[in-house]
């Protein structure tokens, strides 16, 4: 019989950022990038980034939706899906929300594996709030936890956003074989 995961607690930090980012940063040295977007963008190249990027960070909520779910929110005209290219093959994503006028909230946001350790986390980051900017909103938000990596509330602070509000939550991990089906689909 499979073991149900045992629930997770984390510490939610939701920030808002008022003002474009002043910091300018190089491309990385040695690297080959490019930050596509990516419009309707097919369900399962969706699952793979999320996947890639979020199996460290526990992140399930898109992972356990319909295909007719995910594609209400990804597909939307509000929403933009942008992935990071290192090298010739993919290294992170980012999703941006238009959630009206003067509101866009960064709602996802990472590297693979792979990309972490190779300089271009800042960089990345940079160019997100740059396309998060772009229509000139009042402000950019982004919810970060205690369950992503270590450094992501720093890093979101070090470029400009500041905390509003934090709260407790439960994330309730996918059992391998609910996982494996997502996946396999």
């Amino acid at each position: 019989m499979a073991k149900i995961p045992t629930p997770l607690t984390a510490h939610v930090t939701q920030l808002e950022m008022t003002a474009p980012p002043k910091a300018s940063l190089p491309v990385p040295v040695n690297l080959q990038t490019a930050v596509i977007r990516a419009p309707d963008i097919p369900l399962h190249f969706y699952r793979y980034l999320y996947r890639q990027v979020g199996k460290r960070w526990h992140w399930y909520n898109r992972l356990k939706m319909t295909d007719e779910q995910l594609a209400a929110i990804i597909h939307n005209p509000r929403v933009s899906v942008t992935v990071l290219y290192v090298n010739g093959a993919p290294a992170g994503f980012f999703e941006l929300s238009k959630e009206s006028g003067d509101w866009t909230e960064l709602s996802y946001f990472g590297l693979f594996e792979h990309a972490i350790g190779l300089g271009i986390g800042k960089w990345f980051l940079l160019q997100t709030l740059y396309a998060a900017w772009q229509d000139m909103p009042q402000k950019v938000t982004v919810t970060t936890n205690t369950l992503d990596h270590p450094r992501a509330l720093q890093l979101y602070q070090m470029m400009g956003f500041q905390p509003v509000s934090t709260s407790e939550a439960i994330v309730q991990p996918m059992t391998d074989k609910e996982l494996l089906k997502v996946l396999d689909g």
